[in-house]
């Protein structure tokens, strides 16, 4: 049985508590929500592990219309999480 989870569109995405299978549309879904409110930098945190989940949404990012670029946090966390820039929500 699937359940429903609600999480804050605050710029802030963790994937630690998600099935890899569930990312791909769950990182869309997010990166769209966050453009209809505004938020045009957000931080997805992916962990550094082997790498794949990071590569993962890494790719997702590549092929998104509304990502204009990306790259690893440039802080403590590093390659565990991916800053993301949007494209400015058009009215």
């Amino acid at each position: 049985m699937s359940q429903s989870v609600e999480i804050p569109i605050d710029g802030t995405l963790d994937l630690h508590t998600f099935r890899p299978r569930d990312v791909p549309s769950l990182v869309k879904d997010y990166l769209e929500l966050c453009q209809e409110k505004g938020i045009t930098h957000v931080r997805i945190i992916h962990g550094k592990g082997k790498g794949v989940l990071r590569a993962t949404v890494h790719n997702i990012l590549e092929k998104h219309p509304l990502v204009e670029g990306f790259h690893d946090a440039h802080d403590f966390s590093g390659w565990g999480a991916t800053v993301v820039y949007l494209s400015q929500r058009v009215t």
